[in-house]
């Protein structure tokens, strides 16, 4: 089941974004002004994904998200997560940084349609990191999209 944090849900908000901010590197320091979605199993928040550093005069917005299993990236999730900020605030990109070593995490937003850049030390001095930016024209053109209507 999904749920969504954000102005009408202040207090589910901050228990997602706390719960993303635990589980990643630099993740103490919060998000800011953020909305946030949270996928359900049983009783238990399993990932939740923080849409945050929204840009409405760019249309751009980051997404940063943990999860304690992988079998939270169902059909559903994925439309939703793509929805939002595509679909419902009319953004024209999403970007992504994760850490170089995430090579499955990586695979999905390649998959996605994503262009990814890797910056060698900007994860500090022994460690790159991988942006994805997602475009809107790209997202609805890709083959994750068409798999998932």
């Amino acid at each position: 089941m999904i749920v969504w944090g954000g102005e009408k849900a202040p207090a589910v908000n901050e228990a997602i974004a706390r719960f993303v901010g635990e589980r990643i590197e630099g993740g103490q320091r919060g998000f800011g002004n953020c909305t946030t979605m949270g996928v359900i199993d049983g009783d238990r928040l399993i990932a939740g994904i923080v849409f945050h550093n929204y840009c409405p005069e760019h249309g751009t917005i980051e997404i940063t998200g943990a999860a304690t299993t992988k079998r939270w990236l169902t059909r559903q999730v994925i439309r939703s997560m793509f929805g939002y900020p595509f679909d419902e605030i009319g953004c024209q990109m999403v970007v992504a940084r994760h850490p170089e070593a995430n090579e499955s995490l990586r695979g999905m937003w390649v998959l996605a349609g994503a262009t990814e850049y890797v910056i060698p030390r900007l994860r500090g001095r022994d460690k790159a990191e991988a942006i994805a930016t997602l475009t809107d024209d790209a997202w609805r053109e890709s083959k994750l999209r068409r798999g998932i209507r």
